[in-house]
């Protein structure tokens, strides 16, 4: 009787144990490589749940000191603050007022994390408008480009002059990058960086972003986030921002964009970063909740899968836990 040939070449020798996979493993998880997006409410004196992101909350000013002190003791790279104000208006006022709330909300922070953390800050006027656009309106309520372009620079200065060491251009307006590295640099902030949101698309999963911030959002964003089924957009996106002075380039939403997310990190000369968004934390957040998932296994592998596709830095909503897991060699 013939016998079965036994295979010469054997994969499963480097997945035996513990160690030699560890030891093996193509990509690796620190908790540098982690920034946490935090909210921060107006006029509110302590943090407040939000019900479509459990675990996450609306910062006080009071709280959130305690929320950077504690992903820094993590190891986390950075924290990426959003405004929530109590008053919008048609052009985002709050948005450039020195006492906004996402200015302030920057000066404690910095004070908070004396350095041992990125401290950064999204630059977009849709918290700030009582529309909810990433931009000002035209008179036929159209989002304006280059007018919103202007306010762009007025809030990056102000951003700036507040302490914050890295912006995180997210209104997909065209020739953002420029206008404020431009203005940036006349103004003598030289050393402030910039984080473009390149490959922004219009997802359905920033619906629970939407919840944290409050939108008043009227319609859509599709005239200026990218189109879903569009690939190669993305790139361009990113090389253009590239081009204009962009230090670190981004695509958000992470998980459903990941060979976007390949792409621009195969062809950029600049960090690239990538956001695991509210609905993708939601998901996992339910599906965990009725015990369908392995909670910190799904969280471990979707931003495991984030980083081999090529994300130098992740901004997560886990990032202070998964740095954790991550010190405590519980990843594995």
């Amino acid at each position: 009787m013939r016998s079965t040939p036994r295979p010469v070449i054997r994969p499963r020798r480097l997945r035996e144990t513990p160690a030699l996979r560890r030891l093996v493993s193509e990509t690796r998880l620190h908790p540098a490589d982690l920034v946490l997006p935090l909210f921060v409410r107006e006029g509110v004196t302590e943090a407040l749940p939000i019900a479509s992101m459990p675990g996450v909350v609306q910062h006080s000013l009071d709280s959130l000191p305690r929320a950077i002190a504690e992903a820094a003791e993590a190891g986390v790279g950075g924290v990426m603050l959003f405004g929530v104000p109590e008053t919008r208006d048609a052009r985002g006022s709050g948005a450039t007022d020195p006492n906004g709330i996402l200015n302030v909300a920057t000066r404690v922070a910095r004070e908070a994390a004396d350095g041992a953390l990125v401290v950064q800050t999204d630059l977009c006027l849709d918290e700030f408008t009582d529309h909810g656009h990433c931009g000002v309106l035209d008179a036929e309520g159209r989002v304006d480009n280059d007018a919103t372009l202007e306010r762009y620079v007025a809030m990056a200065l102000e951003q700036a002059r507040s302490g914050s060491e890295l912006l995180g251009l997210s209104g997909m307006m065209d020739g953002q990058v420029a206008a404020v590295r431009e203005a940036l640099d006349a103004d003598g902030f030289t050393g402030t960086a910039i984080l473009a949101y390149s490959a922004k698309y219009a997802s359905a999963f920033y619906g629970p972003f939407r919840d944290a911030v409050e939108s008043t959002l009227e319609g859509d964003r599709r005239t200026y986030q990218l189109d879903p089924g569009n690939r190669r957009e993305g790139l361009r996106e990113a090389v253009l921002d590239i081009e204009e002075g962009a230090d670190v380039v981004m695509v958000k939403p992470a998980g459903s964009y990941l060979d976007v997310l390949a792409d621009v990190a195969a062809a950029s000369e600049v960090p690239v970063w990538a956001y695991q968004v509210s609905g993708e934390y939601a998901m996992i957040e339910a599906a965990a909740a009725h015990g369908w998932i392995d909670r910190k296994r799904a969280v471990v592998e979707s931003v495991r899968g984030i980083r081999r596709a090529g994300a130098d830095a992740v901004l997560t909503y886990w990032a202070t836990e998964l740095a954790g897991w991550i010190r405590n060699g519980e990843t594995e």
